[in-house]
């Protein structure tokens, strides 16, 4: 594709233009030219009548031999003899002209034949002419200027061809118009096309660029164009603080550290390192946002290291697997990972001490045991992953700051009141929490705290449960040391006016009452027509056993 800016050592590129046919359209007759500049090619349509208006201007302007357009006809003029004869006619018009301007076309011809989108000077022109009368009250309005790489193109090539800035002898359209208003601009977005741009073959994805002639960039948007053809980039560094490249890199690297192919090994300036290192980097020292999503990123590579005020980065919509690295961002609050290929968050909370808002939607996540440690979490969307267990929810459930949270789209989402079930993770602070993006009711409150109440009741018989396994095995254990000792007890006969003394047994049983109890007085559905009894000498096993289950059953 670099061919067609110009030929060897700064040589034109051969110019033809074809007319290849005609279309009918309603009652007048289209003829379709293909123009060529070196391996460029684009598609023109005109009808006769638009040539007639060219060669009018031309002959004005440009002094051309009048006779030089084939006349006009006013009968039979879409008959199929004439139509081929006036195509042959034109196609000799047309390349007449070409050869005539050999170097810059005049401004009417250059619109005719498309040169103003297509070709190198053509665009350049152009572009100088715009910026001329636009350039000022742009740059006063401090609005975003959209450029095509196809216009970043051609003017590297013409400052590469080192060819007079005016070539055509029209002041407007001096290349100087284009490089002061460079220089001074501070809002860019180059936006590319995914395929061929407008009629043409030119692929604007394979065009290389310089940036280097914007010097006061604050914020830049690139997109479809290739990320290792992007030149000048980095001289932005001083000034850039907001940077968005999508659909053009295949790593961060090629635009964080595009020298870094050239060195062996090297590090990021003010870092000390005990390896030789052959380059000392800059940082991109007033970069706070960068997003570089929708790429072909499969690493968070150690060029991060170059961005160490960053606090929002947007990687999603890549093939992203592991979170690494990011350990040296300290002032990063917002991560967008949504969208790529993470299957696990082990340790993640060693790389994300700060993060406020994370996007982890559409991954491929189960399991969510990486998060419980991330204090300062806010929002967090877990949508589109794997998730299937309510318990994984636990992990996030103690997150004292959490205010937000997305897990719609995930198998857990189906299961029968999964809202209510998800909120009672949260514990006390189910009320502060949003799920998917809907306000918690009241009614929602109201369930959690039933299913709250039955969690501890749960709490409760567990407990019980294991009392009262110990208690078996301290009975066997008592049991066979009796057994064993009987023969040196002497029986007394026990008098009926003393109390009998309880067996532990009792006595811990009617603790986990009091318990039970306790709890219930805790959770205000205490009958007012029960009384536990602090000890429970004269209840025996059998009694204090059922108050317990009874109690259990009521707060069930």
């Amino acid at each position: 594709m670099e061919a067609a800016a110009g030929g060897e050592d700064g040589e034109e590129p051969p110019r033809e233009a074809r007319v290849l046919g005609s279309e009918l359209v309603e009652t007048y007759t289209v003829y379709i030219i293909q123009v060529s500049v070196g391996s460029h090619q684009w598609t023109v349509k005109h009808r006769y009548s638009d040539f007639h208006d060219l060669h009018e201007k031309l002959v004005s302007e440009k002094k051309i031999d009048k006779n030089l357009l084939p006349p006009k006809k006013i009968i039979g003029k879409n008959s199929k003899s004439l139509v081929e004869k006036r195509q042959k006619e034109l196609e000799v018009y047309l390349q007449t002209l070409l050869v005539k301007f050999p170097v810059t076309a005049p401004k009417v011809l250059s619109h005719f034949l498309h040169f103003d989108l297509y070709e190198i000077n053509g665009i350049t022109a152009a572009l100088a002419e715009e910026l001329f009368h636009k350039g000022e009250q742009l740059l006063m309005a401090g609005e975003v200027f959209t450029i095509r790489p196809l216009q970043l193109y051609a003017v590297t090539q013409q400052l590469l061809q080192g060819k007079p800035s005016c070539a055509n002898g029209d002041a407007k359209t001096d290349l100087g118009h284009i490089l002061d208003f460079t220089c001074r601009l501070k809002y860019l977005k180059v936006s590319g096309t995914g395929g061929p741009f407008g009629t043409s073959n030119i692929q604007e994805h394979l065009l290389p660029f310089d940036l280097s002639i914007f010097k006061s960039l604050h914020q830049i948007e690139i997109s479809h164009c290739g990320g290792k053809l992007i030149k000048g980039l980095t001289s932005s560094k001083h000034a850039l603080a907001t940077m968005s490249v999508r659909f053009s890199a295949m790593s961060m690297k090629e635009i964080l550290v595009p020298e870094a192919s050239e060195f062996d090994q090297w590090e990021p300036e003010g870092e000390t390192s005990s390896c030789p290192v052959t380059a000392v980097i800059p940082t991109w020292r007033t970069l706070t946002t960068l997003d570089m999503s929708h790429n072909s990123i499969s690493q968070i590579d150690d060029s991060v290291k170059l961005i160490p005020k960053i606090e929002f980065l947007d990687l999603s919509h890549n093939g992203v697997s592991l979170v690494e690295n990011l350990q040296h961002l300290y002032n990063l609050v917002h991560l967008d990972l949504s969208y790529n290929k993470l299957t696990s968050l082990e340790g993640v909370h060693t790389k994300l001490g700060n993060i406020k808002t994370l996007n982890l939607a559409g991954n491929q996540l189960e399991r969510l045991c990486g998060l419980n440690k991330l204090y300062s979490l806010v929002n967090l969307d877990l949508s589109n992953n794997k998730i299937e267990q309510i318990d994984e929810v636990k992990n996030i459930g103690n997150l004292p700051c959490l205010e937000k949270v997305v897990l719609s789209s995930n198998p857990l989402s189906i299961i029968p009141d999964y809202r209510t079930k998800v909120l009672a993770q949260f514990g006390d602070r189910a009320s502060e929490v949003c799920l998917d993006n809907t306000v918690t009711t009241e009614k929602e409150l109201d369930t959690v705290e039933v299913l709250k109440a039955i969690q501890k009741a749960k709490e409760v018989k567990y407990k019980l449960s294991n009392s009262d396994k110990k208690i078996s095995e301290d009975s066997r254990l008592t049991a066979a040391s009796s057994k064993s000792n009987c023969s040196s007890l002497t029986v007394r006969p026990s008098s009926p006016s003393l109390p009998r003394p309880v067996s532990s047994s009792q006595e811990i049983i009617c603790e986990e009452t009091v318990l039970a109890s306790s709890f219930l007085q805790s959770s205000g559905s205490t009958p007012t027509d029960h009384t536990v009894p602090q000890r429970c000498f004269e209840i025996p096993n059998s009694r204090c056993k059922n108050l317990v289950i009874a109690i259990l059953l009521f707060i069930l």
